[in-house]
């Protein structure tokens, strides 16, 4: 098994004070802020648009390339592409780190505190939300401000580009679409409860999991309710696609399977020996389910028939959620470590101890697994440039 301990290193930097400031401190590299041209990128929370979860290329070991004292929490998953880390972190700093080096690029004032919201990149500019309920789109290669949109109140989802449009939630209850250019607000849907997950998009359809305990499919274009489909529950989730299902959790401690086609349930798991909800949002790979509970266990399950396949008990809460590369999955926890496992069995076949608790999830480029801590530190794991 391997197991490293990660370390502290250098004191955090000044930043600019006034929002939206942004302050410069490295060179570019040669694909600074291009929009993704590679499938071996990590753009967006979970990934790409389905929220699958799945990387072509995992690290080659656990060990640390680099780490970047980020600020006082880190709980945003970070979005890569054209060889930069994106990253949010309190209190209200969105950063730009060099890929290779941990090298910080630039770093963005949000003048409000960025939470669970991760960056997703497309054309050149950076898009993430704040707990003052601001959507922020930033300069990919100069981090200054390009637009903001303001909802009413916390935004912790994650934004999605499809079609032009940032599909974003807000605890206002709604479900927004806002021009990816300008900033102007395209359309809104009023939910019944507040819009925690980030919303899955396929073939125009954005498909969202809310604290309504429904799971919505709503047209990109403009705004339509398709139809809905009943959880049960209360979710913070976000959903995975693939085919024609969706997967994801709920805080009834059950994981669901939503036939898209038929718009029903097509089964639901719950552990019997410990009833926790599901935070994390699943990675589907391979036949197999894979997510994290509050119950500190990683669970693997069938797609098909949602039975167990293996579980693996953490020494603390898995909000994390994880990424399946090369026939493994990697995930982090509450209590500090970074696991990773075999896929087919769920045997262990790697671990880091960063230090610190870990709610965010990893995200996954070029061989490169980039994970950030409650205490602040951002970790890169694989090879050393």
């Amino acid at each position: 098994m391997i197991k490293e301990r990660g370390r502290r290193i250098g004191r955090r930097e000044a930043l600019a004070k006034l929002a939206g400031a942004a302050v410069a401190v490295g060179s570019f590299p040669p694909a600074f802020g291009a929009s993704p041209t590679s499938s071996d990128e990590w753009p967006q929370f979970r990934g790409e648009p389905r929220l699958r979860g799945v990387a072509p290329r995992a690290p080659a070991a656990l060990s640390v390339a680099w780490t970047h004292e980020a600020g006082e929490v880190i709980e945003s998953s970070a979005a890569i592409a054209g060889g930069v880390v994106y990253v949010g972190a309190q209190p209200g700093k969105l950063l730009a780190l060099d890929l290779r080096t941990g090298a910080r690029l630039w770093a963005y004032e949000s003048g409000g505190d960025i939470g669970e919201s991760s960056p997703c990149v497309a054309d050149g500019l950076v898009y993430v939300g704040d707990l003052d309920g601001t959507l922020h789109a930033v300069d990919a290669r100069t981090g200054q401000a390009a637009w903001t949109f303001k909802t009413r109140t916390e935004v912790k989802a994650s934004p999605v580009v499809a079609e032009g449009k940032v599909l974003l939630g807000s605890y206002d209850q709604n479900f927004y679409a806002v021009d990816a250019k300008t900033g102007a607000k395209a359309w809104a849907f009023e939910t019944e409860g507040q819009v925690h997950a980030t919303a899955a998009v396929a073939d125009g359809v954005a498909f969202v999991t809310g604290c309504d305990a429904l799971l919505r499919a709503i047209r990109v274009a403009d705004g339509k309710e398709l139809y809905n489909v009943s959880s049960g529950a209360y979710t913070a989730a976000s959903p995975a696609l693939v085919g024609d299902h969706a997967y994801y959790g709920t805080f009834e401690n059950e994981v669901l399977a939503v036939d898209l086609t038929a718009r029903r349930v097509l089964w639901r798991y719950k552990p019997t020996e410990r009833q926790f909800p599901f935070y994390s949002s699943a990675a589907v790979d391979q036949g197999l389910v894979v997510l994290g509970g509050r119950d500190k266990v990683v669970h693997a399950l069938d797609a098909t028939t949602g039975r167990v396949r293996w579980t693996f008990a953490t020494k603390g809460r898995v909000d994390s959620s994880p990424v399946i590369a090369g026939g493994r999955a990697y995930v982090g926890s509450a209590d500090g470590r970074v696991y990773a496992f075999d896929l087919a069995d769920g045997r262990p076949a790697g671990e880091f101890e960063a230090g610190g608790p870990i709610t965010a999830s990893p995200a996954l480029a070029g061989g490169r697994l980039v994970i950030g801590t409650q205490d602040g530190q951002l970790f890169c794991l694989g090879p050393k440039a």
